[in-house]
């Protein structure tokens, strides 16, 4: 570790650690917990480090195999009444069973006369209604994946209490089953380690461990709910060939219920729905930024060529819906594919020279709210106004955080034309449990002062 990144390290450690002081910013979480935000001008936001020749074009669509080694035979039976039923995989290797629920409905009723002239007559038919919910909703069964706007989590797997460079309050199996249903995190190599870690820019700042645990956390999640679908947004942080990461990600078995794409690159119309992805067992789409090689790994998404996004580390409120990346994209195809919204509004603090962006704590519960300026679902709608369909994924910070708690979910619901009425968020948490983003000036300045030059 070179002197600067012990420093920047420290730096963190102390913004992480504090209580209140003059001159900050304070607003109440959904325990009634206070969290303390520091205020002042910000540093000149620039976007040097986004790459210019690592996204992928496609003059023509190149057709894929339509099946996975772990559905390659699907044989499922329905039943009149909407009862459990059986499915079955089957392939060269393996055969499984699960049970699914999937129609219901009401059988017509006949009736005849006793007479020679028997007659019959029939009473309309229902239309078979789904019953079971996928992702959470019984209407999204029937809807394109492309069609479906989820909640996602800006850097899922950077989850530590009192750290400034935390982005979530709760791991990964509870942003599952609050309803997230997207999920962003960066892969980076650490020092002297043949496996690849998530880290947040840089693994001395904060480490998440080893991208095995988390994946295969999030496999476990998949195995124990057969009618959801899951998305996972790989950020190549050293622009690595995928090669170097395959391995791992099969280490997990998350592998075995992934989805393979038919065609690259994927436009609006060729996703499928919910409830065939579900019934093929191809519920983990796997997207990667930057590198990926679908001739060789079809099932890992390249992102660029199939779904663009809107400025990433935003610090405007304004949030404009315009695409950032890729870059110089014809506004014809980007109306042709999926879109992710980022939306994970940034405080940026000039430390010593160094310029580092954090979460905006001090207005989380304004920029996660269905409704008002700065808010998600503002945002939404205006995406939806600019593009004429709203985005595939709202990605934020801290989606427990809102007016009121779970508001980033209730965004998404309207603008799926849904009812949210679930229970949010995480865990339940004491009074005492706080967050504390950062620290506010006087006390902080002295300590990382001090901190600096011991440290060199």
């Amino acid at each position: 570790m070179t002197p600067l990144t012990r420093r920047l390290c420290c730096l963190l450690g102390v913004l992480s650690l504090g209580t209140s002081l003059a001159h900050g910013q304070s607003i109440t979480t959904i325990n009634g917990e206070e969290v303390t935000m520091l205020t002042g001008t910000k540093a000149q936001h620039t976007t040097s480090s986004i790459p210019t020749n690592l996204y992928q074009t496609y003059t023509t669509r190149i057709t894929l195999g339509t099946t996975t080694d772990t559905a390659a035979t699907i044989i499922a039976s329905v039943s009149d009444n909407g009862t459990d039923v059986a499915l079955t995989s089957t392939s060269a290797s393996e055969t499984s069973s699960v049970t699914l629920s999937y129609l219901t409905g009401t059988k017509s009723d006949s009736t005849s006369t006793s007479n020679a002239t028997a007659s019959s007559t029939e009473s309309p038919k229902p239309e078979p209604t789904n019953t079971r919910p996928c992702n959470n909703y019984p209407e999204f069964c029937d809807r394109k994946y492309s069609n479906i706007t989820e909640v996602g989590c800006h850097n899922s797997p950077f989850v530590r209490a009192n750290s400034a460079a935390a982005n979530q309050q709760y791991p990964v199996v509870d942003q599952l089953n609050d309803g997230v249903r997207f999920l962003q995190a960066q892969i980076q190599w650490t020092a002297n380690d043949s496996v690849p870690h998530f880290c947040h820019t840089t693994c001395d700042l904060f480490d998440a461990g080893p991208i095995t645990d988390w994946l295969t956390a999030v496999k476990d999640w998949v195995v124990a709910h057969p009618y959801d679908v899951v998305t996972i947004l790989l950020g190549n942080g050293n622009y690595s060939t995928p090669d170097f990461y395959v391995p791992h990600i099969e280490k997990t078995g998350i592998l075995r219920y992934i989805f393979t794409p038919p065609v690259v690159p994927m436009g609006l119309d060729d996703w499928p729905t919910l409830s065939h992805m579900i019934l093929t067992g191809q519920r983990v789409v796997m997207f990667m930024d930057y590198m990926a090689n679908q001739t060789a790994y079809p099932w890992l998404l390249d992102e660029f060529s199939q779904m663009w996004e809107t400025p990433f580390d935003p610090v405007d409120q304004n949030f404009p819906c315009t695409v950032q990346r890729p870059p110089d994209l014809p506004a014809d195809q980007a109306k042709n594919r999926i879109y992710l919204m980022n939306h994970n509004l940034n405080g940026e603090a000039n430390l010593l020279g160094n310029v580092l962006s954090v979460p905006d704590l001090s207005r989380i519960n304004v920029t996660n709210s269905a409704e008002g300026f700065g808010s998600l679902g503002l945002a939404a709608n205006n995406c939806r106004s600019d593009w004429g369909r709203p985005p595939k994924v709202l990605n934020v910070d801290y989606y427990n955080m809102g007016d009121p708690p779970g508001s980033v979910f209730e965004a998404a619901a309207r603008v799926n034309n849904v009812t949210y009425n679930r229970k949010c968020c995480g865990e339940e948490a004491s009074s005492a449990e706080r967050i504390e983003a950062m620290l506010k000036v006087p006390l902080t300045l002295g300590l990382m002062w001090a901190a600096f030059w011991t440290l060199v």
